[in-house]
């Protein structure tokens, strides 16, 4: 039997077929391949993220009347500069408290901060000068009304919770006068 020679479109439509078909496999290839490093960065992003959320500094007790307060202390320039960022929770009673080595104009913000918070700027003595509320993930200034030697940061509202106003004192603050 004698074979019959093929149209020349059906071979060039089998070409393009196959073409097509290969290119399409190569995309989705490539879209695989897209997607696993998607996902391997959000990965690696969300694990950077989390250390630094996890990164506590060291922790004292503090009194405010009555209350008790469990605050991370941030000493140092990097120490302050990181505070309460990347942190999803914190509990009742705990804070931040912000020590300089001197009496400063000091003003808080909340870049990266994700927790609504309330500060409170202590003179040398422990006294509050005044009491601010910052939203999460702002870079609004948050200032002192005058020079001071620490912040405190707590879960927004807590003074205002505990009656804790401009005038009274934080017990037990390291290097208080």
């Amino acid at each position: 039997m004698k074979r019959q020679a093929r149209p020349a479109f059906f071979i060039f439509a089998t070409r393009i077929r196959s073409f097509a078909k290969f290119a399409i496999e190569s995309m989705i290839a490539l879209l695989s391949r897209f997607s696993k490093i998607a996902i391997a960065s959000t990965i690696l992003l969300t694990t950077v993220a989390h250390a630094q959320q996890i990164n506590k500094f060291p922790v004292i007790s503090l009194t405010a009347g009555i209350h008790l307060i469990r605050a991370e202390v941030a000493a140092t320039d990097a120490e302050r500069q990181q505070g309460l960022m990347f942190r999803e929770k914190m509990a009742i009673n705990e804070g931040m408290l912000f020590v300089f080595s001197a009496p400063a104009s000091v003003c808080m913000w909340m870049q990266n901060t994700l927790l609504p918070l309330s500060v409170a700027f202590l003179d040398g003595t422990g006294r509050i000068v005044n009491i601010e509320d910052m939203k999460p993930q702002t870079t609004d200034s948050h200032c002192a009304k005058k020079p001071v030697r620490y912040a405190l940061e707590m879960n927004q509202g807590w003074f205002r919770q505990k009656n804790i106003k401009p005038g009274n004192i934080i017990g037990s603050l390291p290097g208080a006068q």
